[in-house]
């Protein structure tokens, strides 16, 4: 299969408190056609803006299925408080080329997310 050129990151926002997600774990995975089956290609945590840049640099990504799976609730132990779900997973099909997934803006019992290109001029991402 045939790279696509571009990159995959994503951004995440704690909007409990109003602050990027700094530290908020997650596992990026794709889906292997052959055998149904997930494999793992990166771990990676939040920078101190929230995101996760270089997710798959260019030329690494290709056309297919792919996961983020957030460590939520290891990011609200951290901050001494109880998370409703342990994760949050987010997949997408086919992610065209220079894409950023998210953001995802976790709460502590409940979380939404959206994909957007990257040429987007949102002020929160």
């Amino acid at each position: 299969m045939e790279p696509v050129t571009g990159s995959l990151t994503t951004h995440v926002l704690d909007t409990a408190s109003g602050l990027p997600a700094r530290g908020l774990c997650l596992r990026l995975s794709r889906l292997e056609d052959h055998s149904q089956r997930w494999t793992e290609l990166r771990k990676s945590c939040t920078d101190a803006d929230g995101r996760c840049p270089g997710l798959l640099p260019p030329g690494q990504m290709r056309a297919g299925t792919y996961k983020l799976s957030f460590d939520t609730q290891g990011y609200w132990e951290k901050r001494g408080q109880a998370s409703f779900y342990p994760y949050v997973e987010s997949q997408a099909h086919n992610p065209a080329a220079g894409v950023s997934w998210g953001p995802l803006c976790p709460r502590r019992w409940s979380s939404s997310s959206r994909r957007r290109p990257t040429s987007s001029t949102c002020p929160c991402c």
